[in-house]
């Protein structure tokens, strides 16, 4: 939801689509700087959820973000903003802030996992207290960008010293461009199997729910509307009947038009499959 005039207006507008749950950017997300939030917004935003009763909502960091990079100029822009994020996120009392994890330019996957862990230490380090949690996203592997593996991410868990306060963002028009085939009802459930083995449950915290303009495996990173892309109608069949994700925030992230019709068309899409 667009965060237009103020932040709390998102609310105002998810609430218009009937939604349950939304995901904003809490500022330009292709700037790097942004003005502080006031009071009077964090309280205005906290006021409208209430009144909404829209929860949880999921904010997305800046795209500028690059928590993996190997120049030392990007990285410390990418720290400081990202730390900001976090900052804002926390004292807006939203609990989840999705990432994607990095991207390693040239410098190797190995060289990239290690960086984004080592920045996600300094991060935490820095927060100490935060309640908030980042959600490292599945992304489709797109130029150098790290996490189109679950077990990658698994390793970068694995590599912090507070992995308690990490979780996990799926994307299903990412895992499908990645490589993961959740096109038949085997497909999602051996995927979904081996997400749950790697993390377990209450690891998953938030699904982006995308179909694919790009064939499986393209490495692309390119979203649909819901049953008009590569992946099709069973894998969101499937995830929206699976009990196991009854209580996990569904974000759609599909192309936007001049209005809303395709954000209803998608909802309601998505609830007739459910």
């Amino acid at each position: 939801m667009s965060i237009a005039g103020g932040i709390s207006l998102s609310l105002d507008r998810g609430r218009d689509l009937d939604c349950r749950t939304i995901q904003i950017f809490t500022r330009n997300a292709t700037q790097w700087k942004a003005p502080p939030l006031s009071e009077e917004e964090v309280l205005s935003f906290k006021n409208m959820q209430k009144q909404t009763g829209i929860s949880p909502v999921v904010v997305h960091d800046s795209y500028l973000i690059n928590i993996a990079s190997p120049d030392p100029g990007k990285l410390a822009a990418s720290l400081k903003s990202l730390q900001e994020e976090m900052e804002r996120t926390e004292a807006l009392g939203i609990p989840y802030l999705v990432m994607h994890p990095g991207a390693h330019m040239g410098a190797g996957e190995e060289e990239g996992l290690l960086k984004i862990s080592r920045s996600l230490n300094d991060l935490h380090k820095k927060t100490s207290g935060f309640s908030m949690k980042i959600l490292l996203e599945t992304t489709a592997g797109q130029g150098t960008n790290l996490g189109y593996r679950f077990e990658q991410i698994e390793r970068i868990m694995a590599s912090v010293i507070e992995p308690e306060r990490l979780g996990v963002c799926v994307d299903t028009c990412h895992i499908f461009a990645a490589g993961y085939d959740i096109r038949t009802s085997q497909g999602y459930e051996e995927t979904v199997n081996s997400l749950v083995a790697l993390f377990g449950l209450e690891k998953i915290r938030c699904i982006h729910v995308n179909d694919s303009q790009k064939e499986f495996g393209s490495r692309v990173d390119r979203h649909e509307h819901i049953g008009q892309g590569k992946i099709g109608l069973t894998a969101f069949r499937c995830l929206m009947k699976d009990p196991r994700f009854l209580n996990v925030p569904k974000i759609l992230e599909t192309p936007k038009g001049d209005n809303d019709d395709m954000d209803r068309q998608n909802l309601d899409r998505l609830l007739k499959l459910a």
